[in-house]
């Protein structure tokens, strides 16, 4: 497994860590779920926007979302599908445009961001099935350059749907996936489950029964469809992550990762010393996510195009 670490911890981004994390513990602990998701949408529409990125609310395969078009040169077929983060039950594409339209204006692409449905009142499988419908709809539209991105709940989404629409033949296969701190295994069978679970500031094992109750209900936690650990690895496009150190969810990445090079699949896991979950999210306060979306963008410009 390519495993690339980044063990470099600048001394502001040190400290804006330590002071998120006083934050946050300094913060009421609050069930996950449709109450929340006005504060979560607050936080995240935080991110300032990128420069030379346009927004603006569509649809895609009856998913509504939201498109950041870059003003700079663009692939004329090629396009990012964005899955946001937020357990499933948080998050929507308008609060995330402005973290997803530096990564377009990066990459050189245009982004949808796809408002998927969220749990509880849309349980599993809807999340998988707007983001099918999303990509049909964009191979719709004539692209045959789709990459696959997506964070957290979001980077697990799109890993699963990597490998479905890798094995569907009716669609353009898809040029790789751009993913950062995938959820990978709802079984949560990951050693960082406990082994990280001090220096984890964000995410809690309170927090995935959560998650897991609200979304997945009763169904097998190992389904591919919602833990693409276990799915269909084979055949799959180039695949980056980044991931922080400090997460409990670390070796979702890096167990992903493991299986896919065994299968002969090509993925780099880039590991992050100190960061927390997403911390890509704090693009404009630590400079490491600044450097950790530069990859990104180099690694989407260089994917090749129009593979069938």
């Amino acid at each position: 497994m390519s495993v690339i670490k980044h063990d470099q911890l600048y001394w502001r981004d040190r400290a804006t860590v330590l002071v998120f994390r006083g934050l946050i513990a300094l913060q009421r602990e609050s069930p996950l779920g449709p109450d929340a998701r006005a504060g979560y949408d607050k936080m995240i529409g935080r991110t300032p926007s990128a420069g030379d990125v346009t927004y603006e609310a569509g649809t895609v395969g009856g998913v509504p979302g939201w498109w950041c078009r870059p003003s700079g040169p663009i692939g004329q077929a090629g396009v990012i599908l964005y899955l946001h983060g937020g357990g499933y039950v948080m998050g929507s594409a308008q609060a995330y445009r402005y973290f997803v339209g530096h990564i377009a204006v990066r990459a050189g692409l245009s982004a949808f961001v796809a408002d998927y449905a969220l749990a509880p009142e849309h349980p599993f499988p809807a999340a998988m099935n707007d983001a099918l419908a999303a990509y049909r709809g964009l191979a719709g539209l004539g692209h045959t350059h789709i990459v696959i991105a997506g964070d957290s709940a979001g980077g697990g989404l799109g890993l699963a749907l990597l490998s479905k629409v890798s094995h569907e033949r009716s669609l353009p296969r898809p040029s790789g996936g751009m993913i950062l701190s995938p959820v990978t295994d709802f079984a949560f069978t990951g050693d960082s489950i406990q082994s990280r679970a001090k220096a984890d500031p964000v995410i809690k094992k309170k927090m995935l029964a959560e998650t897991v109750a609200l979304y997945l209900g009763n169904v097998d936690r190992r389904m591919p469809d919602a833990s693409p650990l276990y799915g269909d690895m084979t055949g799959l496009p180039p695949v980056l992550i980044h991931v922080g150190d400090y997460e409990i969810l670390l070796d979702d990445s890096l167990r992903y990762a493991q299986r896919m090079e065994a299968l002969g699949g090509d993925v780099v896991v880039h590991v992050w010393r100190g960061m927390p979950h997403v911390f890509c999210g704090f693009v404009g306060m630590l400079k490491v996510a600044a450097e950790a979306l530069d990859i990104a963008g180099n690694f989407i410009r260089q994917l090749p195009q129009d593979k069938q």
